[in-house]
């Protein structure tokens, strides 16, 4: 191994990881459930590595998103201290860069489903990891099932299920059976805490505008605001509270060009974001 494997300690997982390892290491198939923050999508394919499962094949490892599958791809690799195409690799549609030398290889669920047509029991793999397994896409579902049923002829290949806390049970059940599921080990923590509050979209941070009629419906002014205002002036009133990061969700590339365009242009006329950065 031309590699030193080290574990964060601020990571929730790192302190399991032991329990992992012998997990993983006792079974053909593991579950792991744990909150998003808790250091799995990183940490695992490392403990993998230490039981040597990259030795005579390959650790696969499926990401829902081409964007999630090449930087957690350049993260694991960068911990590892290794160049990315070498003992770290990832393939999405379109590009990718992996080696002879590729132990662990990230990758889309869409180019596994493209692997199995060509290798149907996926003998170049000693172990496969399906993260974020909760999002249940058409792919994953199709993958879950598929591996289900070439397991009794690869005895020695690994199934590792990670999903968030979101009915593990039913992978295990899926896996396993009602009386005998597959185990599942629990990971909990965040790294940092995060906070949870709702504001509906019909409210502007200051409560109804001038002129506005208290009266009308929420149904009216949620038809007529425009979300990405209502995230901006959501991100004002954060300004004004204690120092920390704001992380905003969308459905699409579009909308998160928008919205940076549109809070850096907050940035600008808000002086309490001063220095702000958005990425």
């Amino acid at each position: 191994m031309t590699f030193h494997i080290s574990y964060p300690a601020e990571l929730p997982v790192s302190e399991r990881r032991e329990d992992l390892k012998a997990a993983i290491a006792a079974n053909q198939v593991t579950i792991i459930a744990g909150e998003t923050g808790s250091g799995k999508t990183t940490q695992i394919p490392k403990m993998c590595l230490e039981l040597g499962l990259g030795d005579n094949g390959l650790i696969g490892h499926t990401q829902p998103r081409r964007l999630a599958a090449r930087t957690v791809a350049e993260r694991i690799a960068e911990e590892l201290g290794v160049e990315i195409g070498q003992e770290v690799g990832f393939q999405v549609r379109f590009t990718g860069e992996v080696s002879r030398a590729t132990k662990v290889k990230l990758m889309t669920d869409g180019i596994l489903l493209a692997e199995i047509q060509r290798d149907k029991l996926l003998r170049k793999y000693n172990a496969i990891i399906i993260d974020e397994a909760h999002e249940r896409s058409l792919n994953i579902d199709f993958i879950l099932g598929y591996l289900k049923r070439i397991l009794p002829q690869r005895p020695d290949l690994k199934i590792i299920i990670t999903s968030a806390t979101i009915d593990p049970e039913r992978f295990a059940k899926h896996f396993g059976s009602d009386d005998e599921p597959s185990p599942i080990i629990e990971v909990s923590g965040r790294t940092f805490p995060v906070e949870i509050r709702y504001r509906p979209l019909s409210q502007p941070a200051g409560g109804p505008a001038d002129g506005e009629d208290a009266d009308a419906s929420d149904d009216e002014l949620e038809e007529d605001r425009d979300p990405l205002d209502a995230v901006c002036d959501a991100v004002d009133e954060l300004a004004t509270e204690a120092p920390g990061d704001i992380l905003v969700f969308f459905s699409g590339e579009r909308e998160i060009r928008d919205a940076a365009e549109a809070l850096n242009a907050r940035i600008q006329s808000n002086r309490r974001l001063a220095g702000t950065e958005v990425l």
